[in-house]
């Protein structure tokens, strides 16, 4: 039986263990990038290993994330980021340059290799052909130093495309009925792998925007093969010689297939405040609109910016709304000023924003009070915006652009497709790498620059035997690393674990920081009890790391979201799951916990009972650990572990 392209991938890098679903296996690293909320602090955690210089093929640095330089912190961290790259061999993209995983696209990408990303829609470049996973900080900084990156070997999904999208109906929605179908939880380690006629109607940044947003599926990634369509674009990129044909054999085996018409898709929406709540967007024609914010990893290509612009030429922006439109990257900016889409935007009335995350993190853009805002973004989670009592709709870009003109939802499909712009991709994109710099062969005489925002990774203690704890916080389903560790203003503090732990879990429960310092000053444990899917959404380790910082010992959950579990072993956390997910209604925040003979629980593969004092009773408690993991998680983290080896 023939092999999916992920398996002929993983089996080229493979370096150890069994490419057989759900078993433990190590991969050769060849491209890694960082983002600057994620890459300061895994910059750190590289230094700290004692590693001259990256041993990876290629490692690069992006700033896109904190780009509006409020106070010192955010220009600190980019001074930081610049001088170490320099250092260690990294490239380098100067804030400006655009979104990590546009760019990534656009001038590295390329199809057959595997790519770690330290952002969670790091499977952006999976539409080019790679294997492009998105993991924590720390994983990434192992990477760069030459070490292997460990996963479970996945199962794959087919989703078999056939036919062509109607007009008004976009990429963005192949992703929703994706969603609609598989939802957002409930598909850790597995990988979506698209086939069939349909994948040939569709351009590399449409197929890069269904491989971005796969991420809120919560699969390990995403991946299209490698074909005409690809060459074209990376010829067009100046970069042939990356091209490589890249497919399935005919007759591989998949897990489960999934088969989707083109044809017969709809224009859909994502309604507050989760990616998976999915419906037509016939549903809510006529609901007002407040704001409209296009851009985005997901949409903020040339091909979804011309579309835009094309639809706005000769209009106004509704009074009522808000618009504003952040192209992906420098490229795309340059080429809508020089064909005129970036006038008729400006002149409709839309505010032109830097090529950066920016509203999609909550940097800025944040809507009024109760206000309806519709975005081209990946993620509605609530008060992600900025806003609390905002609802954000996730939508396509032509979604987005009537919208704004009419001021509220319109079904696209009801105009008239003549009206649809037409718009092909160049033979030539404009290629200008001046704001990547590239690191010196001779580095030994950098000097790193480090303001007083940059810490110093903080380091857990091996794991205790025994654990004496309480219950800090108890959280329902769906708890996102958003809820976790905020983004937004906060942000700037990422490279200062001591500063930034103090907004642990801030919107969801204020006086958690103060409740944890004062049992960790008691030197008691300091547990989480969560509900399914804990950890959803971006990958930030900081949700990890922070809580770890404050004393958490161990996470009780009904389920754990891939990222986040990794991200938890990574820094000595416990993630222990219910045997019976009932037994979380047993526990309360509050309840005094032990964990007895938690070592030989781990090293006996037993499992570990939870007994609750102010409760009397014992529940059990699974994980699902490697050998690997459990030396881990014993050594109170990776970072241990690493320099232990």
């Amino acid at each position: 039986m023939g092999s999916s392209l992920t398996h002929k991938i993983l089996k080229e890098h493979l370096l150890s263990g069994e490419l057989i679903p759900g078993r433990e296996i190590a991969i050769k690293i060849d491209q890694t990038l960082t983002q600057d909320a994620t890459g300061t602090m895994a910059y750190l955690q590289f230094e700290s290993m004692g590693i001259p210089r990256v041993k990876s093929e290629l490692s690069v640095s992006y700033v896109d994330h904190n780009t509006l330089q409020m106070g010192f912190e955010n220009a600190d961290d980019h001074r930081y980021l610049q001088t170490v790259a320099a250092r260690y061999g990294v490239v380098f993209s100067r804030p400006g340059n655009g979104i990590c995983h546009q760019v990534h696209l656009e001038r590295f990408a390329a199809p057959g290799r595997t790519l770690l990303g330290s952002d969670s829609h790091t499977p952006t470049a999976g539409g080019m052909g790679m294997i492009a996973i998105g993991s924590g900080g720390l994983d990434v900084a192992v990477a760069m130093a030459g070490g292997e990156f460990y996963l479970t070997a996945p199962q794959v999904i087919k989703i078999e495309l056939k036919g062509r999208l109607r007009k008004w109906v976009s990429a963005k929605d192949v992703i929703f009925y994706v969603l609609s179908v598989l939802s957002t939880k409930g598909n850790v380690n597995k990988v979506l792998e698209y086939a069939g006629d349909g994948v040939k109607t569709l351009s590399i940044p449409e197929r890069a925007t269904i491989t971005n947003m796969g991420a809120e599926t919560g699969v390990t990634t995403s991946i299209f093969p490698s074909d005409e369509i690809t060459k074209a674009f990376l010829t067009a990129q100046d970069r042939k010689k990356d091209w490589r044909l890249m497919e399935a054999d005919e007759g591989a085996d998949y897990a489960q297939i999934i088969n989707i018409d083109l044809s017969k898709l709809l224009p859909m929406a994502a309604l507050p405040h989760s990616p998976g709540n999915v419906v037509p967007v016939k549903d809510i024609c006529g609901r007002k609109v407040d704001q409209v914010e296009i851009g985005s990893c997901t949409n903020s290509s040339l091909r979804d910016l011309m579309v835009v612009g094309k639809l706005i030429a000769g209009k106004k922006v509704h009074p009522r709304v808000s618009l504003a439109i952040a192209p992906g990257s420098r490229q795309v900016f340059s080429m809508i000023s020089k064909n005129g889409i970036l006038s008729h935007m400006i002149d409709s009335g839309a505010r032109i924003m830097e090529s950066t995350c920016g509203f999609c993190i909550g940097s800025g853009q944040s809507p009024h009070t109760d206000a309806v805002s519709v975005r081209t973004s990946n993620r509605n989670f609530e008060g992600r915006s900025g806003t609390q009592s905002a609802g954000v709709y996730l939508v396509s870009p032509e979604t987005a652009a009537l919208a704004a003109i009419y001021g509220e939802f319109v079904d696209p499909l009801s105009m008239n497709e003549k009206d649809f712009p037409c718009v092909d991709l160049p033979e030539r994109f404009d290629v200008d790498d001046s704001m990547i710099i590239y690191p010196p062969e001779n580095a030994q005489g950098v000097k790193i620059i480090r303001g007083p925002n940059i810490g110093e990774p903080p380091v857990n203690s091996a794991l205790a035997a025994h654990l004496e704890g309480v219950i800090a916080i108890k959280v329902g389903d769906k708890i996102t690393t958003d809820h976790i560790m905020p983004a937004g203003p906060r942000l700037k503090y990422r490279s200062n674990i001591k500063k930034y732990a103090e907004f642990v879990f801030e919107g969801v429960e204020p006086k958690f920081f103060a409740y944890a310092a004062k049992l960790r000053a008691a030197k008691k444990a300091v547990f989480i009890l969560a509900g399914e899917s804990y950890g959803q959404g971006s990958s930030r380790e900081h949700a990890a790391l922070c809580p770890m910082f404050l004393g958490v010992k161990a996470v009780f959950a009904k389920s754990l979201e891939r990222i986040h579990a990794a991200n938890l072993v990574n820094f000595g956390i416990l993630p222990l799951l219910f045997v019976d997910t009932s037994d979380y209604d047993k526990v309360d925040k509050d309840d005094e916990i032990r964990l007895t003979d938690v070592i030989s629980c781990l090293d006996n593969n037993k499992n570990i009972i939870l007994y609750d004092a102010t409760k009397k009773i014992s529940l059990e408690m699974k994980y699902l650990l490697s050998s690997r993991q459990k030396e881990i998680v014993k050594s109170g983290g990776l970072l241990n572990y690493t320099r232990g080896k």
